[in-house]
């Protein structure tokens, strides 16, 4: 019989994984070239077993109560967007006579359908958390999987504060033990694919799965991990709630379920020379495998965590930030060009399809208004529409400054410089180095708070912002999470009070 090469891959492949599977404990296959290998399986299925009771800092605890409240402060402030309604939609067709609450409506699904489409709600537009050293954006999928998890089991709000830690460093770790520059080289958006494991990791704690069946999700979560970077070429945010929050909830919890009512997967799929976590695309430079386990109870992604202070997208609140400090003393009238420089992709602001990333259109309405509203940030009819802020758009520049940018492995930088020339020749620039909520410089419990209420009180008043961040500031002492539930549930102006 004649044996192409993808045939004898498939055919050695098949012969590793059975003989792996077939060893006393289904212990990995190591090849001959393998003596340097530290095993991930154990130490990582160990720790995300236990992850609802682990002990924890109490700094990182309360980041993470933060985390959660910046998440569903998000929900109900999108609550009404167009990938909202759409992942409603869906779940109700899928599952009309669920009894899941999907959070941000009064809606219910199957548990997988209703953390689909909260997840949805959560990134229908720009303004939840990320961790940008890991390209992810953790909170949309960890969240309403945690919730929804600690609500079926009964849990504790103290259970679900430490499940969603283990969900965020889970997310966190795992795009860079691969390489960031591996996975997007693959094709695979770290936006995807992280979410699904950090979704599933959360939901295990809380579902008290053991090691070994936590072993056979992650499997599951092998198979399902995807996601492509054509969500760049979004235009509506909907396609990127799908990869960014939907896909990852709805993966992640259905891998627990799965691995809960004994589906079993290739074991230890994290060690297997053949499987996902060392495929070939996952070899090349900047691979650090074992930095998926070492320094775990140690070292904590939330301390590596970002929120977004202003309605847009990550790269983009710096400019924001110079913008809105530069239209205090100028008047739209007066400009004659805007340039922005900044680190990175800068051609991908400047030509951004979605409102909310794209900065001329920001920097005009800003100009034009004078201050940055939450709804017009993510209005995609007024820029396609307002020929006023299209016209003001054209005088904005925006340019790849290298001066900003960090060296080779150094943590990733978010700054702006930007220029404005007015017609009478004169120049005024602002430089921002960060935006308070970067890793390097973190919102306070004050300031969090204060971003919660001011997305929250247009939706269900100021006494159920309140009320929501006592709530969450109160978790590790709250024997259930059902009053939180209680305020995510309403009709919309219905809930205001």
């Amino acid at each position: 019989m004649k044996t192409g090469y993808v045939a004898a891959t498939v055919l050695a492949t098949k012969a590793s994984i059975v003989s792996a599977q077939s060893g006393e404990g289904q212990k990995t296959m190591k090849s001959p070239g393998d003596s340097g290998w530290q095993d991930i399986t154990p130490d990582l299925t160990d720790y995300i077993s236990g992850a609802a009771t682990h002990t924890v800092p109490a700094a990182i605890r309360e980041r993470a109560r933060l985390h959660i409240l910046d998440t569903l402060a998000s929900i109900i402030a999108c609550n009404s967007l167009e990938a909202a309604t759409l992942g409603r939609a869906y779940a109700a067709a899928m599952s009309p006579d669920g009894q899941s609450p999907i959070l941000g409506s009064r809606q219910a699904a199957s548990p997988v359908d209703a953390v689909f489409a909260s997840a949805m709600t959560a990134h229908a537009a720009e303004i939840n958390d990320f961790i940008p050293s890991a390209y992810v954006q953790p909170g949309p999928a960890i969240v309403p999987v945690s919730i929804e998890a600690a609500r079926a089991n009964g849990r504790t709000g103290s259970d679900l504060v430490g499940a969603v830690i283990a969900g965020y460093e889970i997310a966190g770790r795992l795009p860079k033990a691969i390489g960031t520059r591996n996975l997007y080289l693959a094709g695979l958006a770290n936006h995807g694919i992280a979410p699904t494991f950090g979704a599933a990791s959360a939901a295990a704690s809380l579902m008290a799965l053991s090691p070994e069946q936590v072993d056979h999700m992650l499997a599951y979560c092998s198979q399902q991990a995807s996601g492509s970077w054509q969500w760049l070429l979004d235009i509506r945010h909907i396609e990127k709630a799908f990869v960014f929050g939907g896909m990852g909830a709805r993966n992640g919890l259905q891998a627990a379920y799965m691995a809960q009512l004994g589906f079993t997967g290739v074991p230890e799929s994290f060690d297997n020379e053949n499987a996902w976590f060392r495929w070939r695309a996952f070899q090349g430079e900047g691979k650090d495998h074992a930095s998926l386990v070492d320094g775990l109870h140690e070292r904590y992604e939330l301390s590596l965590a970002a929120m977004k202070r202003y309605p847009v997208g990550g790269p983009t609140q710096p400019a924001v930030r110079a913008l809105l400090d530069l239209r205090e003393t100028i008047v739209p009238d007066q400009v004659e060009k805007i340039v922005v420089a900044m680190p990175g992709e800068a051609a991908t602001f400047e030509r951004a399809n979605m409102p909310a990333l794209n900065i001329p259109y920001l920097a005009a309405i800003i100009m034009l208004d004078g201050r940055l509203d939450f709804v017009d940030a993510q209005s995609l009819s007024r820029q396609e529409k307002d020929e006023q802020a299209r016209a003001f758009a054209r005088k904005v520049t925006v340019v790849r400054d290298e001066a900003q940018e960090m060296g080779e492995g150094e943590d990733r930088t978010e700054s702006a410089r930007v220029t404005v020339t007015l017609k009478d020749g004169r120049t005024e620039e602002r430089y921002v180095a960060y935006v308070p909520g970067f890793p390097t410089h973190p919102l306070g419990k004050a300031e969090v708070e204060e971003k919660a209420i001011e997305l929250i009180e247009p939706v269900l008043g100021r006494s159920k912002a309140d009320r929501l961040v006592a709530l969450c500031d109160g978790l590790d002492d709250a024997q259930s999470i059902e009053p939180i539930i209680d305020l995510m549930r309403f009709d919309g102006d219905a809930a205001r009070s």
